[in-house]
């Protein structure tokens, strides 16, 4: 029957088989990526949604989902067991792991908080001024709370006694109100955390003192982008893919506050935009803004200070064994080192 059809029908008949066939064909699905936050939705997350928002991911071939967290500590064994893909977890939590059971441990692979973040809130009018004024105090802090996991450490660095304070768990949403209650002393968590969350419960940063675990040779990095082995080993790509769009996701929440907190709102219409955006820039400064990223970039560590992290935690902490920082963290599904931010104002 095909002698009976012209050059030009046969190449119609042609095209219309492939276009059937394309019809017919499913399109090539996007990876999804589950990844759960170090905590609820706040300001200083909106380099993710910005990231999420613009196509950044989609652009990648990855559909992300975000979740809320529960404490940056809390993300480490989410990520280990295999609950979700990747995490914004403290890198201390995960050296702690990774001296325990390396075989489960995920791996690093951006750092954002490349300062200490760790403190001890207590209040203004308090009799504790230093870490010796802790001892025989009750002091609280929600039980994956990573200023509260890093104590011990804090504890052999500062040279005071702890054996005698006794640690009180608290749900998150209940801390800054049980310290200005007088339920305990002093409470664990990041900085920024704690003066905000205050400031919404009507505290003011002048009724509060800190007590900040940087001040006492605890030179940490903290909050990272964490990997599970099984993500490494089987979708490498998907992970440069993930920081190539977040760097974007990064670059235009440090160009546009604003638009990274709207972006926020999406997700969370109760928030309180001013509170949130003080939240965020205060985040860049104390938690972001170390004096490395000029050299290095955001995101990147330098391997010799992670090091030494490690060496400060395992011998406080008597873990028992020593990670390598190229355990901990890998470089290679950075972007280019040129595209890292290089400052952060």
């Amino acid at each position: 029957m095909l002698k009976h059809f012209s050059r030009r029908g046969l190449a119609a008949l042609a095209a219309g088989l492939a276009l059937s066939a394309m019809a017919a064909a499913p399109a090539l699905a996007d990876t999804k990526i589950k990844m759960v936050l170090n905590w609820k939705y706040q300001g200083p997350q909106g380099m993710f949604f910005l990231a999420q928002d613009r196509g950044y991911f989609k652009a990648e071939g990855l559909d992300v989902t975000f979740d809320q967290g529960n404490g940056s500590g809390a993300a480490v064994p989410l990520v280990a067991n295999g609950t979700y893909d990747m995490g914004f977890g403290d890198i201390n939590a995960l050296i702690e792991l990774a001296a325990k059971k390396p075989e489960d441990a995920p791996v690093a692979v951006y750092v954002m908080f490349n300062q200490p973040p760790f403190t001890i809130a207590v209040k203004a009018d308090s009799p504790i001024k230093t870490p010796k004024d802790l001892e025989g105090k009750t002091l609280g802090g929600a039980a994956n709370d990573g200023a509260l996991k890093l104590f011990p450490a804090f504890c052999k660095l500062a040279k005071i006694d702890c054996s005698g304070i006794k640690i009180t768990n608290m749900q998150p949403n209940l801390r800054e109100q049980m310290l200005m209650q007088g339920q305990v002393d002093g409470v664990f968590g990041y900085v920024n955390t704690i003066r905000f969350s205050a400031k919404l419960i009507g505290v003011g940063d002048d009724k509060l003192r800190y007590i900040n675990f940087g001040d006492y040779g605890m030179d940490l990095y903290s909050n990272g982008i964490i990997v599970s082995q099984d993500l490494v080993k089987k979708n490498p790509e998907a992970i440069k893919g993930f920081l190539r769009a977040l760097n974007k996701g990064m670059i235009d929440a440090l160009k546009d506050p604003d638009a990274a907190v709207a972006a926020v709102t999406k997700r969370e219409p109760l928030i309180k935009v001013p509170v949130e955006k003080e939240r965020f820039d205060a985040t860049l400064k104390a938690e972001m803004n170390h004096p490395e990223i000029a050299k290095i970039g955001l995101g990147n560590v330098d391997m010799t200070r992670l090091q030494q992290s490690i060496d400060i935690l395992v011998d406080a902490n008597k873990l028992p064994s020593t990670p390598k920082a190229s355990q901990i963290f890998d470089p290679a599904f950075l972007p280019p080192v040129a595209d890292l931010p290089k400052t952060l104002f």
